[in-house]
């Protein structure tokens, strides 16, 4: 794809798979504007960067449809001074996202390889708020807690709760998608003191959320 090409498919994914769908803050279109999505995939599946759908990235991960992406970023309600802990880099389209609406984005990712090219994309487009770290993201960031928004790219089977009190701030907002593997419902939690106030947005389909407290890793050894 050329130059112009790209920006007219991706204003085209905008207009139609997201402002038509009801995602009407300014903010969080500006930076899906901002991001070009397809520096997010490799070269033989760039003609599937503005498709409405999740697409591989490899290692069993996906990146997230664009409707998914813009519903769960409004959904964070975010500032610019907002200090944001995403679990699950992926790709780090999610990541670059977060980074154009929020002061800090800290964003842990277990699988090594994904980590390493989300921040080669993230340094070429010049984005230099977002801190990376290898490890279990049910384990979170504690040394950077707390946190005014907590974001999980990944279908958690409970909501995980000790995370939340732990590493969320009171009055903090997070998003994660809960539920079995075969179907999740997106949940956006306000934590209140000890409690948390969970409230359905939308069924949905993710990755399973590997670690701690949550789903086992398939690949790790029976042992």
């Amino acid at each position: 794809m050329n130059e112009v090409k790209e920006h007219d498919s991706l204003e085209q994914m905008i207009r139609q798979q997201v402002i038509e769908r009801g995602i009407a803050d300014p903010a969080v279109l500006d930076a899906m504007r901002s991001v070009p999505r397809e520096r997010f995939f490799s070269g033989d599946q760039r003609d599937s960067a503005f498709a409405d759908k999740a697409s591989p990235i490899g290692h069993g991960q996906t990146i997230s449809q664009p409707y998914m992406v813009a519903l769960m970023t409004q959904r964070l309600d975010l500032a610019r001074g907002h200090r944001v802990l995403e679990i699950g880099t992926g790709s780090g389209y999610q990541t670059a996202i977060l980074a154009r609406l929020s002061g800090e984005v800290y964003t842990v990712e277990r699988v090594k390889p994904l980590l390493d090219e989300a921040w080669e994309r993230l340094m070429d487009l010049g984005i230099r708020n977002v801190h990376f770290r290898h490890g279990d993201g049910m384990l979170g960031w504690p040394d950077q807690a707390p946190f005014d928004r907590i974001l999980i790219t990944a279908g958690a089977p409970r909501v995980p709760e000790k995370l939340l009190r732990d590493q969320l701030r009171d009055g903090g907002v997070a998003v994660v998608p809960v539920g079995p593997d075969d179907g999740q419902m997106l949940l956006r939690i306000v934590r209140r003191g000890r409690k948390l106030e969970p409230r359905d947005v939308v069924p949905c389909r993710f990755v399973k959320l590997i670690g701690q407290g949550a789903w086992d890793d398939p690949s790790a050894d029976d042992r």
